[in-house]
């Protein structure tokens, strides 16, 4: 607060201590808050975005999607609630657009003639209504049926049967919560909370867990997860093991979720073999599991890319980030529904980027005799007659001939 200077000159009439804090009390009544609502926001219905711009390209679908890429409130007597339709419209833009101002609450607050607060419940209160309205639907707890049409799926599209899904760890970033020390501070040098997914063979989420410290490993998480204990527990529905396509001799084999080498061996998760120079044979199931874990990292870039708000760092609290985070994979699978195949499978699908690399940064993880046992099973299934694909072999060879 800025003091008013007084000044007592020879000839003049001193200021007593009275006068010095009735100047100073009308000092602090200036300060203080005069408006319940700002003027500025009470003129949001004639200038607002959502009242000008948005009415205008409701009219035109195509252009209302192109600018998006694409709860119920009390009235009360003290000021007109904020309507649901214009609070989704808040939510897409936080989501979808993406540039170095917007996505920040001060610009959307200024576009659609809101209060910064407003905004940030808006944000916090709309994902979170939109991940308990699209979770049954879009995220369901997966029944046996769901898992037995991922396996088929994974089999017919990656050539990777009895295969549940597949698992990877993204960082969020957000900027470092206050008091947090370390717990929040990942590998990369940033701050950030994780998402671990399960995904389909076709691009959708299967299962998520939000909230993780960026701190902790992938396996650490998966191990602490709910999806880890209900694993470990048989609760999650999985399917029995049954036999390997073609190949009746190998018996009945787990059912198995594909992931890298930052997971355990368990005789429900694969991993690859670790090691730079690998006998041919696990060459190839290295080269086979790449190909089908791949999709988790492909799903991790569809939602970067289609929610421009996971390309900048988040600045709101970690408990808000969860809820925009679960909102944005719920909204994903709904943008992409069941049975949608965008991405047709083509001769080029089994390119696989580095998929041979050696693993030779491998943690030390001491697998049971099972896990390693169910995964010699895949090895000898991939470079059995009834288990190979055409092109392994040359990948291989051209991977071999680069050294």
């Amino acid at each position: 607060m800025t003091i008013p200077v007084l000044y007592c000159c020879r000839g003049t009439t001193s200021i007593n201590d009275e006068e010095i804090i009735a100047l100073l009390n009308d000092e602090r009544r200036r300060k203080r808050r005069r408006f319940w609502v700002h003027p500025i926001a009470t003129r949001r219905e004639e200038h607002g975005e959502f009242y000008r711009l948005l009415q205008e390209l409701k009219m035109y679908h195509e252009r209302f999607q192109e600018y998006f890429r694409i709860m119920s409130v009390k009235q009360t007597h003290y000021r007109k609630p904020i309507d649901p339709e214009q609070r989704l419209a808040v939510i897409c833009l936080f989501l979808f657009q993406f540039s170095k101002h917007w996505g920040l609450y001060r610009t959307i607050a200024s576009s659609f003639r809101l209060g910064v607060s407003t905004v940030a419940s808006i944000v916090s209160e709309t994902c979170d209504a939109l991940w308990h309205c699209l979770r049954d639907e879009h995220l369901p707890v997966p029944t046996e049926e769901m898992w037995r049409s991922t396996a088929r799926r994974f089999h017919e599209r990656w050539n990777f049967p009895n295969c549940l899904g597949a698992m990877d760890g993204k960082h969020i970033s957000i900027q470092a919560p206050a008091n947090s020390g370390s717990l929040y501070f990942n590998y990369k040098g940033t701050f950030s909370v994780v998402l671990l997914a399960l995904v389909d063979a076709d691009y959708r989420f299967l299962v998520v867990d939000v909230g993780s410290y960026g701190s902790n490993s992938d396996g650490g998480i998966f191990a602490n997860s709910g999806l880890g204990k209900a694993l470990r527990d048989g609760t999650l529905n999985v399917p029995p093991p049954s036999e390997l396509p073609g190949a009746p001799e190998l018996g009945k084999v787990n059912h198995v979720i594909v992931a890298d080498e930052a997971f355990p061996l368990k005789p429900y998760l694969l991993r690859p073999y670790p090691g730079r120079r690998l006998p041919t044979d696990k060459r190839i199931f290295n080269y086979r599991l790449s190909r089908a874990r791949r999709i988790s990292e492909n799903v991790f870039g569809i939602l970067s890319q289609r929610f421009r708000v996971f390309q900048r760092t988040l600045q709101v609290q970690p408990s808000v980030v969860d809820k925009v985070v679960k909102a944005a994979c719920a909204l994903c699978n709904y943008l992409r529904p069941k049975g949608e195949d965008q991405n047709h499978a083509t001769e080029d699908d089994h390119v696989c980027e580095q998929p041979l690399q050696g693993f030779e940064h491998c943690r030390g993880q001491r697998a049971s005799v099972e896990a390693q046992n169910v995964r010699e099973l895949y090895k000898e299934y991939f470079n059995s007659p009834a288990g190979e694909v055409a092109w392994q072999y040359e990948h291989v060879n051209h991977a071999l001939g680069n050294r």
